[in-house]
């Protein structure tokens, strides 16, 4: 996916979380272990999302075990450097056909 429809696609996640109440910290934080698309707060939770989009597949299939793990090692690298201890959890919003799915806690799929 070319980095401007990644643009659009993430605009419409946050978009969306917004209106489900997450107030967003960040967008694209990089580290030398990756990306983080949203860093978003909604009470007490820190939540660390991954948006992923298409039309000709599953967008969730694009979430690899290897993907999981370098958005682990960017949460910690973020933490660190905002010396921050909190609950947090990794989720993910799927775009497809103009549906938005938010995927809470995707670590345990």
């Amino acid at each position: 996916m070319s980095r401007k429809l990644g643009n659009i696609a993430e605009d419409k996640a946050a978009k969306f979380l917004q209106k489900s109440g997450f107030s967003i910290v960040e967008r694209n934080f990089y580290s030398k272990f990756g990306e983080i698309d949203i860093i978003a707060l909604k009470g007490r939770i820190l939540h660390f999302i991954e948006v992923k989009s298409g039309k000709n597949f599953e967008p969730i299939y694009a979430i690899t075990p290897q993907k999981i793990d370098k958005i682990i090692k960017t949460i910690n690298y973020f933490l660190l450097k905002n010396k921050m201890d909190v609950d947090y959890c990794i989720d993910a919003v799927i775009i497809k056909n103009k549906e938005i799915e938010f995927i809470e806690n995707i670590t345990l799929l």
